[in-house]
């Protein structure tokens, strides 16, 4: 799997947007697994996410689908409830949700004087706010699933986080990679809008990279082509 950060600039103002693909254009199996999991996450928070809402439960949330995902996928075992209460959704996703966007592109206002202060939870901890959400506000939503070994290797030699993980399960996963999915939205009176207008869906990625190749065969023809009639 590939990913590419980027985003544009307008009138002073950012974007931040991360795409996940496959590098010769056709998810595997296994990447169609965590690559969907990662998209069911990042559309469980949107259809959440509204004022008043907190952010730190956005977070919980997006753990919860990616958890829910991996047992269906049989790489993890047992209650999702107590994977939750463990913190296990931090092995696979140690970063936090998203952050603020403005006139920076990990803008201010994280943590005010008056407001929640920082988590000290692996994983909640790198969340860039904790606050209760607000109309106006512009965020990045970007929902992760990682396999990095030495968390893995924490989580296996942990008596409490390892009874989830299915050993020969991980172990086809390792050396995977991971997936991000970013998008930016901005928070209305009752919800959200997505502001990202960019392929996601597995067959949408699929489809766009498909043509490109397309294009790519049918470009060199078209110069050969142009200097034969010269």
């Amino acid at each position: 799997m590939c990913l590419f950060d980027m985003g544009a600039e307008y009138y002073c103002y950012t974007s931040d947007i991360t795409c996940s693909f496959p590098s010769n254009g056709k998810f595997t199996d296994k990447q169609k697994v965590i690559y969907n999991a990662v998209l069911k996450a990042s559309r469980a928070v949107m259809d959440a996410l509204k004022p008043g809402i907190c952010w730190v439960d956005m977070h919980l949330l997006a753990n919860r689908v990616t958890l829910e995902e991996l047992k269906a996928a049989g790489i993890l075992r047992g209650s999702v409830d107590d994977m939750m209460k463990a913190n296990l959704g931090a092995t696979f996703q140690p970063h936090g949700l998203g952050h603020f966007l403005g006139c920076d592109v990990h803008d201010v206002g994280g943590y005010l004087r008056g407001q929640p202060e920082r988590r000290s939870e692996a994983g909640l901890r790198n969340l860039r706010t904790a606050r209760t959400i607000r109309a106006g506000m512009v965020l990045t939503i970007e929902p992760g699933c990682y396999f990095i070994d030495h968390l893995l290797n924490q989580a296996e030699s942990d008596p409490v986080l390892s009874q989830f993980l299915v050993p020969e399960m991980v172990r086809q996963y390792r050396g995977f990679g991971g997936v991000r999915i970013e998008d930016d939205v901005v928070v209305t009176q009752d919800g959200m809008e997505c502001l990202t207008v960019v392929p996601r869906t597995v067959e949408e990625v699929e489809a766009l990279m498909a043509e490109g190749r397309r294009q790519e065969v049918f470009v060199p023809q078209l110069h050969a082509e142009t200097k034969l009639n010269q």
